[in-house]
């Protein structure tokens, strides 16, 4: 294999179908370049010299590093063991990771303050540098080691995968050898980015390995959280009030008490809780609770269909002034001296997470000492929130973090640990397992918020976009998660209302937010904001040039002329997709759009017919193409950009949830329907690799899909837009027949 390649030139261009992303995402198709998959836990009997709190060398030869994130699926316990190994100059094949302790001194993600969060698509972005150090400063532990043994200048060694060389006299030792009689030394060797291999040197990085974690799913063998089992743990199963923010009055529990098993009926802040020896037997006594809850809270006022109305009419009124989000020149005055004014007003539903692993979570409480098993993604946020419930300090709360059955930003907020820790409270020395039904999760959910939001596009009498003014309002994420940000910013919400920075070169700017907390627990879900705050600006913007009569891929790409990675993507996905070239089918047409997320760029052109007697919208295919910088496995970030597109999919035409008086109508998947194999179009992606700095790539496909598909729908039906997400069949009808 040749090693040395310009990562500038690197591209991965391949048409995935169901059956090909199965096998391939096992390692098959990768296996015969690297040889065996490396393991995710080490097994070996040998014995291990702790080269630094990164990396243990054992003693035959093999090597384990930590990983510090959680591993949901999206490849972090091979990338980033991986940047380690890299620098290490270890041969892959003896690695074996493992999940670091929660630990955030030493295993913190700079791009979070040092906190253990795996949030944001912000993995290898942050950890990009300081692994490098790492597996820099381990490596430097061996050289010094093999040189104090020899009695030579540590200046005169060096090192060859997995070996200590001293050229001058023609001596080597192999790591596994060294490890033997290997001290650490004092003072520890400290490394820089000096220290850092060129990327030619790369043996790894920017090729493919196989994922250490798929072979542990595929036989069986992975842990989750759900497969936590100590002895003498009671299950505990909660009855969660129908509305959010309501509390039990008045509790009967003779019939709950009397099922076999039964240790524990109790009121908690959260609902009511039943403890007991079995999972079958707390279920079966939280269904025969008869509980009288409160009916004061604010929920109780929220229906959704007509807070997406309210939402959309604030974001008409101008006089309810938003927190400014960006602000480039005065839009408004240069919208009010507009020769054209081009406005259009947008609403989505809410949609769930709906984790394949259902919330769970287990805590054993020993004074202040608590111990924590739970698939999340934030063990420095459970160790905060389970410290404030115990009564204890964080660094006396211990979280170990197995496989995650989904994330998607649901695992960082913690409510099943914190519950978990409030219950193993109450029984001091007994674990507690919590385990949420699929209602349960559905019903309780921290959804991505239902927004309301309104665009006005000015321009001059050449057609000039000359202001841009939008308009988002809805609930707040930072208002509960994050009140220091809101407070220290004045109201700015990332996570509520991002996405606008979307790399247009536009005179004047102004994207305000404003805050309309209604009751309803909002948080992050895959792709945050821009899920939706791109989709009214993508479809705005092909507004802008069917009132032109210009191509939409040439004005977009007129807008990036000073983004040229930006112009480069979109280049690549309307090529894809044969955009101005290629014959459609009658009744097809094509869409394009273009995103800015997790600081990459990306842009998906979609092919659609419509059937315009139901309004059902049929995807025959979707391109995507990404440049998120360097790319440290091209393979995973293809299948990553693959997924997140698949997830704005899903999000675009299908999942959606009602709220009727504070009460979720769809509690389940029978009525809460997620995409379906069935539904899938055919899926093609670029990944375009660069030498600038590795950005996210989790949800870097879910912002453009939806807009994408909008602006071909619109080409079928004679310029009349869908503005609704999701756009289910009924919706479409309705647009075509106004």
């Amino acid at each position: 294999m040749d090693n040395n390649f310009d990562m500038k030139t690197v591209t991965e261009t391949r048409a995935i179908s169901r059956r090909s992303f199965l096998v391939s995402s096992g390692g098959v198709g990768v296996a015969v370049a690297f040889g065996s998959l490396p393991s995710l836990a080490h097994a070996a009997a040998a014995s291990q010299f702790e080269a630094t709190a990164w990396i243990s060398v054992g003693t035959d030869g093999s090597v384990t590093i930590m990983a510090p994130a959680s591993e949901m699926g999206q490849g972090v316990m091979t990338a980033l063991p991986l940047i380690i190994a890299e620098e290490f100059d270890v041969d892959w094949r003896k690695v074996h990771t493992i999940q670091s302790p929660s630990n955030a001194a030493i295993y913190g993600n700079p791009a979070w303050g040092g906190k253990l969060i795996t949030y944001g698509s912000s993995t290898v972005f942050g950890y990009w540098d300081k692994l490098r150090i790492a597996g820099a400063q381990a490596r430097k532990v061996m050289m010094t080691s093999a040189a104090e043994t020899w009695k030579v200048p540590v200046a005169e060694v060096s090192t060859e995968h997995g070996m200590v060389v001293h050229k001058k006299s023609g001596k080597k030792i192999s790591y596994g050898a060294l490890a033997k009689t290997a001290k650490v030394p004092n003072p520890m060797p400290q490394a820089t980015k000096d220290d850092l291999k060129p990327a030619s040197a790369y043996r790894y990085i920017g090729k493919d390995v196989p994922r250490v974690d798929v072979p542990s799913k595929v036989n069986g063998s992975g842990k989750y959280g759900q497969d936590t089992e100590l002895p003498n743990m009671l299950y505990a199963a909660v009855l969660h009030p129908p509305v959010q923010g309501e509390k039990a009055e008045h509790v009967d529990d003779t019939a709950a008490k009397a099922v076999k098993g039964i240790k524990a009926v109790t009121p908690m802040p959260f609902g009511v809780a039943v403890l007991g020896t079995t999972v079958e037997g707390t279920k079966k006594a939280k269904d025969l609770l008869k509980v009288t809850w409160t009916t004061t809270a604010q929920a109780r006022n929220y229906t959704s269909s007509k807070i997406a109305e309210e939402y959309r009419k604030i974001a008409g009124d101008k006089t309810q002034k938003g927190f400014p989000m960006i602000h480039k020149g005065d839009a408004p005055a240069a919208i009010a001296g507009a020769a054209k004014v081009i406005s259009a007003e947008y609403t989505n539903d809410h949609v769930s997470h709906a984790c394949m692993e259902p919330m769970n979570a287990t805590a054993i409480v020993n004074g202040g000492n608590v111990e924590i098993w739970a698939s999340n993604q934030a063990p420095s946020l459970m160790q905060f929130h389970c410290a404030h419930v115990v009564g204890t300090a964080p660094d006396k709360v211990v979280v170990h973090t197995p496989l995650l059955g989904g994330g998607f930003g649901r695992r960082s907020e913690g409510d099943e640990v914190i519950e978990a820790a409030a219950l193993a409270k109450l029984m001091p020395g007994t674990p507690i397992k919590v385990i949420w039904s699929r209602e349960d999760d559905i019903a309780n959910d921290t959804f991505r918020p239902l927004a309301g939001q309104r665009v006005e596009i000015g321009l001059d009498a050449s057609g000039n976009v000359v202001g841009w003014h939008h308009r988002i309002v809805c609930a707040s994420v930072f208002a509960r998660t994050a009140p220091d940000i809101m407070e220290k910013t004045g109201g700015m919400d990332a996570v509520a209302a991002g996405g606008g920075n979307v790399g247009y070169d536009l005179p004047a700017q102004l994207t305000e937010y404003v805050r309309a907390d209604r009751g309803v627990r909002v948080g992050a879900w895959r792709g945050i904001s821009p899920g939706y705050t791109v989709f009214a600006m993508e479809t705005a913007l092909d507004e802008v040039a069917a009132a032109l009569k210009t191509d939409p891929v040439e004005l977009r790409m007129k807008l990036l002329h000073k983004e040229p990675r930006a112009q480069a993507v979109l280049k690549a996905a309307a090529e894809m997709s044969g955009w101005g070239k290629r014959k459609l089918p009658a009744g097809h047409a094509l869409g394009i759009a273009s995103s800015f997320l997790i600081r990459g760029f990306q842009a998906v052109a979609v092919e659609v017919s419509l059937n315009e007697k139901t309004g059902a919208v049929k995807v025959h295919k979707m391109w995507g193409a990404v440049d998120c910088g360097r790319v440290i496995q091209p393979h995973n970030t293809m299948v990553q950009m693959e997924g997140s597109m698949l997830f704005g999919f899903g999000s675009a035409m299908i999942e959606h949830l009602d709220i009727v008086n504070g009460e979720v109508q769809q509690v389940n998947f029978n009525k809460y329907h997620v995409q379906r194999m069935a539904d899938m179009p055919e899926v093609e992606v670029k990944v375009i690799s660069t030498d600038n700095h590795p950005t996210g790539m989790g949800e870097a496909g879910v912002g453009a899909v939806a807009p994408a598909i909008a602006n071909a729908v619109a080409h079928l039906t004679g310029g009349k837009r869908v503005r609704q997400l999701p756009m289910l069949p009924d919706r479409v009808k309705a647009v075509i027949s106004a």
